[in-house]
């Protein structure tokens, strides 16, 4: 099952916090916006009885939360750091607004200080705050307000955005500080180390089969049985390493296929909470060969193997080169694709969605497929010649399940496109997978 985790901020900090979140496939976000600390007490108190863990906005809120909220589960907020003024600090350069001075609030003298070193800076005239970093937002307002009204510094940053709407009010010129996408993601990894739930899958078993993608093709163009055999042990050896590194154990099936066994808790660690798997990269520049990998959790080893196969099998429909991940309930993560991490469906589809969809016609390799181009090119909407080629069936077919799919809720009509002549084209939409992307 997902862990819920509540998140309690601005409406800024929430929506861009679940859009970093939808590479975190093992968090359910419970979301709530707060401007007010009192506010975001009253919601951790809410949340903190179905959350295993909550995610604050800021030092303000996270202290209120900490001293006045009746809960025991674990509290995380996202600091700010360098990262945070390196972009506000640009944006004022290149707006020609750094030569009367700056204050600043919610960092530390010293991270302003090595910030405008690295950017040859040090010239600048800077006020930092150097109160408590729970400050309310009225008092760091009053702080930037003296500072521009002595004539020392000319423009305030402020990390706390009802300070920045204060400033605004008076006229003053701001920037708000903002953390970084890879500021959340470390807190994120930190809240998911802290979960009850995590520490009870540390020792769960996983399952990894590894198919080479068309291995009698690399085998026809080697000039003898012999480089065969030494293909298929240099093969062996890359596995070998990398299930090292997975403290695992691992098992050649015979002819293209391996099996290997790991804990959840080392396998997420090293995937990065599912985000990066090397190891096709790595045949690929060495070899010039692509793996697909199903990998499956459960309960008991049995259960854990099946649905390492199914997930294979969705890899090897999807075309190859490819990752998919079948947890213990029937979530289905995935596609992942190893040779470029970043770019990934990663986001769980639960069986009932993937019953959904066969009902409506959609077999599981239209829906590998579907998914592994949307993870490689982010698209979602597709022409009836474009869906025709990707599933490499014939236009009057890809009519034919459009309207399928239309009348089981997968797809619906997003527009349409001009044509110089004959009629525009109808333009098709996969709303059942738009909001797991990345």
């Amino acid at each position: 099952m997902q862990i819920k985790l509540g998140i309690i901020g601005t409406e800024a900090f929430v929506e861009r916090v679940l859009r970093v979140l939808r590479s975190f496939p093992t968090f359910r976000p419970v979301a709530r916006v707060a401007e007010e600390e009192g506010e975001a007490v009253a919601a951790a108190a809410e949340l903190g009885a179905e959350a295993e863990a909550l995610l604050l906005s800021g030092a303000p809120a996270h202290r209120e939360v900490k001293l006045n909220a009746a809960t025991n589960v674990p509290v995380f907020y996202v600091p700010l750091n360098g990262a945070g003024l390196y972009r506000a600090l640009f944006k004022a350069f290149a707006g020609g607004r750094l030569n009367e001075g700056i204050s600043v609030d919610s960092l530390t003298r010293a991270m302003v200080a090595r910030t405008l070193a690295d950017l040859r800076l040090e010239g600048t005239d800077v006020c930092v705050y150097e109160g408590p970093s729970y400050a309310s937002a009225d008092s760091l307002a009053e702080f930037h307000r003296n500072m521009a009204e002595s004539g020392r510094c000319g423009l305030a940053f402020t990390g706390v955005e009802r300070t920045a709407q204060r400033l605004e009010a008076l006229s003053i010129p701001s920037e708000l500080l903002q953390p970084s996408d890879q500021d959340i993601i470390v807190i994120l990894e930190r809240a998911l180390l802290a979960t009850e739930s995590r520490r009870n899958k540390e020792a769960q078993i996983v399952v990894g089969i590894v198919n080479v993608d068309d291995f009698g093709r690399l085998a026809m163009n080697r000039a003898s049985e012999h480089d065969v055999q030494k293909l298929k042990l240099e093969i062996h050896r890359m596995l070998l390493q990398y299930v090292e590194q997975l403290d695992g154990h691992l098992t050649a099936l015979g002819g293209d296929e391996y099996l290997f066994f790991t804990t959840r808790g080392i396998f997420e660690r090293e995937t990065g909470g599912y985000k990066t798997i090397p190891l096709a990269k790595d045949a690929y520049q060495s070899y010039g060969l692509s793996l697909s990998l199903g990998i499956g959790f459960g309960l008991s080893a049995n259960d854990a193997g099946t649905n390492a196969r199914s997930a294979l099998r969705k890899a090897k429909e999807a075309g190859g080169d490819a990752c998919f991940i079948i947890r213990e309930d029937a979530t289905l993560i995935g596609p992942l694709e190893m040779a470029d991490p970043v770019r990934a469906i990663l986001a769980p589809i639960d069986a009932e969605l993937i019953r959904q969809a066969g009902e409506a016609g959609m077999t599981g390799a239209y829906l590998g497929k579907l998914l592994h181009h949307m993870a490689r090119f982010e698209k979602y909407e597709y022409e009836v010649h474009e869906l025709a080629s990707l599933l490499n069936i014939t236009v009057r077919s890809a009519h034919r399940l459009l309207i399928q799919w239309m009348d089981g809720g997968l797809v619906e009509i997003a527009g349409y496109e001009k044509m110089p002549r004959g009629r525009p084209r109808q333009i098709y939409r996969f709303v059942f997978l738009m909001d797991r992307s990345l």
